[in-house]
């Protein structure tokens, strides 16, 4: 039980740090609420789903290319600045709480998270690197049982701070005025935008290296 709790410690420590995710969760949860926010985190968590799948079946190496390297760090560039853009644009229009949009923004929503975690290369780099040695050491030492049990132990963790991030963006939705809402979407958008320009950056230097 021990060994599980310190899994899922390390799935919240993984999730935690600022991130595009974590922006965009904020952003929809203040805009939309708790599922907006919690479909960005979902469709995220599916992302890394993906990648412990890569790693655990060897096939990381692949996509580990300087050639794939280059093209996620530019297309992730894309999406965030088209993300972030987007949402400094529409900071300010009406929110709209209709049945209909939020179906609609159901799946914008986790299609958005999967999305940014899916062309982040920082992402691989993560799971190549912790879940890797994790892998590595847990294959040595316990059943194929164990690394699946740790496996959902640090999923679990991840879950818990998307639930987190959904409840508290979500919160800030209800206790906070418009004006101090549209300010906080403004910023989500510009932190959204700064972490285009950084894959941007890093894109264009392994295509000139």
């Amino acid at each position: 039980m021990i060994i599980f709790i310190k899994y899922v410690l390390l799935g919240l420590s993984l999730a935690a740090p600022i991130g595009p995710v974590n922006a965009a969760q904020m952003d929809r949860g203040i805009k939309y609420g708790f599922w907006q926010a919690w479909m960005v985190g979902l469709g995220a968590t599916v992302a890394d789903a993906l990648y412990m799948l890569m790693v655990y079946m060897g096939l990381v190496s692949y996509i580990n290319t300087p050639f794939i390297k280059t093209f996620l760090w530019l297309f992730g560039s894309f999406v965030l600045l088209y993300t972030g853009i987007e949402t400094f644009k529409k900071a300010s229009l009406e929110r709209m709480n209709s049945k209909q949009d939020y179906t609609v923004h159901n799946s914008r929503s986790f299609f958005a998270g999967f999305l940014m975690s899916l062309t982040n290369p920082l992402t691989i780099l993560f799971w190549l690197g912790i879940y890797g040695s994790i892998l590595a050491e847990t294959a040595t030492k316990y059943s194929l049982e164990s690394l699946l049990l740790y496996s959902m132990a640090i999923f679990s963790g991840i879950l818990l701070w998307d639930f987190t991030m959904a409840i508290v963006s979500s919160s800030f939705r209800k206790m906070l005025t418009d004006r101090i809402l549209d300010g906080i979407s403004k910023l989500s958008g510009l932190s959204l935008i700064g972490f285009g320009f950084y894959f941007g950056y890093k894109g264009i230097s392994f295509l000139l290296s």
